[in-house]
């Protein structure tokens, strides 16, 4: 995610990272190179190769190309959004559990009890962090799992819902212990079933893009709208086709792009959700809890924040 001051002029205009330019570049200078082409055919040979076809009917597609491409946009920041909520109910969630936890086992012979259950949330943390960046997900739970569960993790699906198993089951066991009553146990279930919730919303954002015959569609004609409005334009503006076709291009290109990137928040891209800084933010509670040294937060390097 791009965490920088307020923009002014000089770098609203200068800017590049976390611009959407480079991504978008080549697709720009293949429009302008194509405009200059056409406009000096046009007046070279007009006569006898007439390639202008008018504004009107690019005036018409491309009113409703950016309301297509508004509202794809729109569903693409909603995933973006509510990826980004799930992650704040995440940090809400496990700050509950480092408090409740320890004040419901306080006692030194529920030490060991409640030593395993904050490790399992920090597990839990740590692996649903891999598993939406696609990285070893075992490898990431097993640290904080007691090691006869971190050696079977590689055989479970999902390393993120046996970390909250174990910890159910270890509340429950202290439960029946009589740590403490029904009442309390049903609070820090539903704590944990509130974890349960965000992971299947990250998965179900994850594992559920936007249909892919929208996203074609939109692309296609973004292309076909670019590639054909020299035409349109190179009648009327002479060598200021290749300029407003380049603008033209960036702005359509570049939404396009931006979409792309809000559409799949869990990802490393510049605009992508910072999700090394929330997981910190998220297990930091759990490790004060615990008494463990927690690591430095992730700074923003170059204005990106991982």
């Amino acid at each position: 995610m791009i965490v920088r001051p307020r923009p002014n002029v000089f770098t609203i205009l200068f800017a590049l990272r976390g611009s959407i330019l480079p991504k978008v570049a080549p697709k720009v200078v293949a429009i302008t190179a194509l405009a200059c082409l056409v406009v000096g055919l046009e007046q070279r040979h007009a006569e006898w190769f007439p390639v202008t076809a008018g504004i009107g009917p690019f005036t018409l597609v491309g009113l409703a190309l950016s309301i297509f491409l508004s509202f794809r946009n729109g569903a693409c920041y909603d995933r973006w959004w509510e990826a980004r909520r799930a992650w704040g109910t995440l940090i809400v969630e496990m700050r509950a559990l480092a408090r409740l936890i320890p004040a419901l086992l306080p006692e030194a012979g529920q030490a060991d009890v409640r030593r395993r259950s904050l490790r399992r949330a920090v597990g839990f943390a740590q692996a649903l962090h891999a598993r939406l960046r696609g990285l070893d997900e075992a490898g990431a739970a097993e640290p904080w799992l007691p090691p006869q569960e971190g050696l079977s993790l590689a055989d479970r699906p999902n390393a993120a819902d046996a970390a909250l198993a174990g910890l159910t089951h270890d509340l429950a066991g202290a439960m029946r212990a009589g740590a403490f009553g029904e009442v309390s146990f049903a609070t820090l279930e539903h704590k944990v079933a509130s974890l349960a919730a965000i992971q299947a919303t990250c998965e179900r954002i994850q594992g559920t893009p936007l249909p892919f015959a929208y996203t074609l569609l939109l692309y296609r004609t973004a292309w076909l709208y670019c590639l054909l409005l020299p035409f349109g334009l190179a009648g009327s503006l002479g060598w200021s086709t290749p300029v407003v076709a380049a603008l033209v291009a960036y702005a359509f290109f570049g939404l396009d792009a931006l979409g792309d990137e809000l559409e799949e928040p869990f990802g490393t891209d510049a605009n992508d959700l910072p999700l090394d800084a929330l997981l910190h933010a998220a297990t930091a509670p759990v490790l004060d809890a615990l008494g463990e040294s927690r690591p430095e937060p992730p700074k923003a390097e170059r204005f990106t924040l991982r």
